[in-house]
């Protein structure tokens, strides 16, 4: 299969989401007009109220994107970095972006070179904050909440990566050395 038709299917599945949104719409509106228009006024109603937290996730991943590069950020993973590599692992997995399999290969790659067990379990639990998205949790669920679910989450990070550290030391046999 050529590059140009793999391009031209990809354009083709973008459509059938928003082309299936404005026929489902066409449908309610050819049966329940009223419906429809209240339908249509409550989602731009909520697309306004996320444009500028939207816009803001977009201006941050992009600077993230051009200063912080994923493999400057995997260097300080290092299994003897001890509690300054674990903040580190934490803060990498919080301002890491893209899909999570795509860090994957690296990160077996950084543990077969000495990072530490802990270290990725801590950077994989971080993933799930992430601070480009805050304006928008905070729009819709409130500040204090927010703020007590990221406190936990990133607890719970560092709970699982010493936990997952403990475990698969435990289980992993001593070098032999004599």
């Amino acid at each position: 299969m050529s590059n140009r038709t793999t391009r031209k299917q990809s354009a083709m599945r973008m459509i059938y989401f928003p082309a299936s949104v404005i026929a489902v719409y066409g449908i309610i509106f050819a049966f329940m007009p009223d419906r429809a228009f209240l339908a249509f006024k409550s989602s731009g109603i909520i697309f306004f109220n996320i444009i500028i937290p939207l816009s803001l996730v977009f201006i941050l991943m992009i600077v993230l994107n051009l200063f912080l590069k994923p493999a400057y950020i995997a260097s300080f993973l290092g299994k003897e970095a001890g509690i300054k590599g674990i903040i580190l692992s934490m803060t990498a997995g919080i301002i890491s972006t893209g899909p999570i399999y795509a860090w994957y290969p690296m990160l077996k790659e950084l543990k077969a070179q000495g990072a530490g067990n802990s270290s990725i379990a801590v950077f994989l639990n971080s993933r799930a904050v992430k601070p480009f998205l805050l304006p928008i949790m905070i729009s819709y669920f409130g500040c204090l909440y927010v703020a007590i679910l990221t406190v936990f989450t990133i607890t719970g990070s560092l709970v699982a990566g010493y936990t997952v550290g403990a475990l698969v030391e435990k289980k992993m046999p001593k070098p032999n050395i004599s």
